[in-house]
Order: structure tokens, then sequence, then C-alpha cells
């Protein structure tokens, strides 16, 4: 067999197709992708990485429905945003490197399997961080992932030079520093480690701007925003499967079909405008600065929660319908309207509202959400309410933006331009 002459390696800046052949051997330099690239796409590999994610939010979900059914909502609400949090910076990390850096050649794909791996370890402590507030397993598996990332940003510094090379030691350094400063978690009081919690999630949420307040990260706008929509979308698909396997769990164990009818097609119609609601809009065009994109997408810690939450919260009331869980339905139904009021607001102040035009489209988000919540005092019906105002919210966002778009195009035939403005 004959071997195909290897090209030069790619000037710094310069895009690297992800899988193409480059550098020497399975070997490349980890040079900046370029942020205008065309046609660029989420790899099979990123796709494979969001999956083995998603395996650690179910097990936090699932923590999160056993203490609300059992009447600890205030503790279990605080485990899961921690908990979350570690899930959700890890892969949010992950992916904006990927997207400037990603050059898939075996050391790349030997870094992300390692990040996999962690993720996979602090699924295994989640439910007894949950339980006995013991952290150690949690803590490893997000130093494992942190650790591989490192390694990536001080690859990435080997291969650049002057402000980039800069900006890639800050995250190296950034990311190992703070792995210093979550040890709290393991030898502080239980007391304080919420409060320890909060200070060491807002310096991770430093090192980003501080390491790129010189030279930012060729990240790429359309694929960060694909990457963020294909996460949201695996979310939103483990919260029908939770669902799904609640309400046949209480079909099989207690024959109550009438009674979780209801709950089934409410919860449906809220995931059905939960992604409406967030893919009506191309949101990649918003994604032009920084600061914009930081905003953007530190606010999806919110979105992801309230998401995979909203999965939780229909296992609550299904338990609660069939006696397995010991709440009140107040309760139970607001384990659904609270979090899906939260994503709501979220999706309108992340984008929606930089669509939309006029006072009636930018009150449908957060009128839905108020009435959502209303929707959590109408009893065994609050769920199949609360969806229904979702999809007739999704039905009204609709209508004026079809009316919205008519008006335009009769002004522009009125004005003889034959199309729209802007």
């Amino acid at each position: 067999m004959t071997s195909s002459p290897t090209p030069p390696p790619a000037p710094s800046g310069a895009p690297v197709p992800s899988g193409a052949p480059g550098g020497r051997g399975p070997l490349r330099r980890l040079r900046a992708r370029g942020r205008d690239e065309a046609h660029r796409a989420a790899s099979p590999l990123e796709l494979f990485f969001d999956l083995c994610f998603v395996v650690a939010v179910a097990q936090a979900g699932i923590q999160l429905v056993h203490a609300v059914a059992e009447g600890h909502a205030g503790e279990g609400i605080l485990d899961y945003a921690m908990v979350f949090f570690a899930l959700w910076w890890a892969w949010m990390n992950f992916t904006w490197f990927a997207s400037a850096y990603d050059n898939d050649d075996v050391l790349y794909r030997v870094a992300t399997l390692v990040q996999i791996a962690g993720v996979l370890v602090l699924a295994a402590g989640v439910s007894r961080a949950f339980e006995e507030h013991e952290f150690f397993v949690v803590w490893l598996g997000y130093l494992i992932m942190r650790l591989a990332l490192a390694a990536q940003w001080l690859r990435a510094a080997r291969s650049s030079e002057g402000p980039e090379r800069t900006t890639a030691l800050r995250y190296a350094g950034g990311v190992l520093l703070c792995q210093v400063g979550w040890l709290g978690l393991l030898f502080l009081p239980e007391g304080a480690r919420p409060w320890w919690f909060l200070v060491m999630a807002l310096l991770e949420m430093c090192v980003p701007p501080w390491a790129e307040k010189d030279h930012p990260t060729s990240w790429h706008p359309r694929h960060i925003a694909e990457r963020y929509g294909l996460f949201t979308i695996i979310v939103l698909g483990e919260t029908i499967a939770a669902a799904t396997v609640a309400v046949k769990s209480g079909i099989d164990e207690n024959d109550a079909l009438g009674e979780l009818l209801p709950i089934a097609a409410g919860g449906l119609l809220i995931i059905f405008a939960a992604w409406w609601v967030y893919f009506v809009v191309p949101i990649h065009d918003h994604l032009r600065s920084n600061r914009q994109a930081f905003l953007w997408g530190y606010g999806h810690y919110l979105v992801f929660a309230s998401a995979a939450a909203i999965g939780a919260g229909l296992e609550v009331a299904v338990e609660q319908t069939v006696g397995k869980a010991h709440i009140s339905t107040l309760a139970a139904s607001s384990a659904v309207t609270l979090p899906t009021a939260l994503y709501l607001l979220t999706l309108w102040a992340l984008h929606s509202r930089h669509f939309k035009s006029g006072i009636a489209q930018q009150l449908v988000l957060p009128t839905t959400a108020l009435l959502v919540i209303c929707c959590t005092f109408l009893g065994d019906w609050a769920v199949f309410a609360a969806g229904v105002v979702c999809a007739l919210s999704v039905v009204a966002g609709e209508t004026l933006a079809t009316r919205r778009a008519a008006r335009a195009a009769r002004a522009a035939r009125a004005d003889g331009t034959g199309a729209p403005a802007g």
C-alpha cells in the first residue's frame, strides 16, 4: 500500500476541517480554526460527548425526583444546582474549546474520551452526593474532566504564539487553580459547602473573560449555536424518556391510565412547545461578540437545568398521582410549572426578545410563563392546563409573526421595492 504525500501544515488561524488529513501522520499541531469557516458542523465525537453527558444529567434528574417526592424539595434543588453546574460547566468549556481548536487527531480524541470517562465517574457519584452529601466521587470525576481540558489548552499554547498563546496559558492556569479551590467541598463543614460552591462557581466563570480579554478565541458562531441546540434537543429527549418511563410504571403498577393521561398529554405539549420556542429564531446571527456570547452561553445553565427539571417534575407528578409520592398536589404541580416558567423566561431573555418586534410579540413568552405558574393551582389538571397554555403561546407567537411579515410585504409592495426592508 502506498501512502499519499503529507500536506504542509496549515498557517495559524487557517481552518483545519475535522477529520481531514494534515500535519504529521495521526498528530497535528493544535492550531485555531477560522471563525468564518464554511460548512462547520458538529462532529460525531461531539455528539457522542453530548450523549455521555446526558447520562449524568439523567442521574441528577432521578435524584431530584426522589428528593422532591420525599418532601425535601429545597435540599434536593440545592444539590441538583451544584451537580448540574459541574456537568454544564465541563460541557460548555469543552464545547467552546472544540469550536476553536478541534483538529480531530489522535491526541485530541483521546483527551476528549478522557473527559467522557470523567463525566461517567461523576455520574456514578451523583446518588451519594444527594443522599449522603459526600462529594468525593463527583469531585474526582470533575477533576478528570478538567485536567484533560487543561492539557488541551497547554497543547494549544505549545502550537501558538503571541497573544493567542497567552490566552491558552491563562485558560490552562485558571482551570488548574480552580481545581485546588474545589477541594474545599471535601474538607469544609457541610453547612459551609453551598457558600464555598458559590464562590468557586463564580471564580470558574471568571476564567474565560479573564483569559480572553486581550485575544478572543476563534469560536465559530454557527457551530456554537448548533452545539447548544443539539444539547437542548438531547436534554428534552431525556425529559420525554423519563416522563414516559414514569407513566408506564404508573400504568403497570397502579392501572391508573385515566389519571395519568392528562399529565402525559400536558407534559408532551410542554416539551413540544419548549422545542418550538428554542428553534424559532436563528440565534447564530446574534453571537457576534464575546460579550454577547458569554451572556448567552452562561445563561444556558438555566435553560439546560430547567429543561431537565421539567422531566423530573413530570415524574414527581406521576408518582404523586398514583400515591407513591407523599406530597401535596400543589407541590407536585409546581415541580412541573416552575421549571417550565423558568425555561420560557430564560429563553426570552437570552435570544427570543432580540427577534421580536412590537409589545405584543415581546409579551408572548413572559405572559405564558406567568400563566403557567397560575396553572399550578388547578389541582389534578395543572400539568395539562400548563401544556395547553404553552401550545397556545406557540400559536399566538406564530400568528403574530405571520401577520407582521404580511404587513411588511404589503408595505414593501406599496413602496415599490418588492421586498420588505431589512
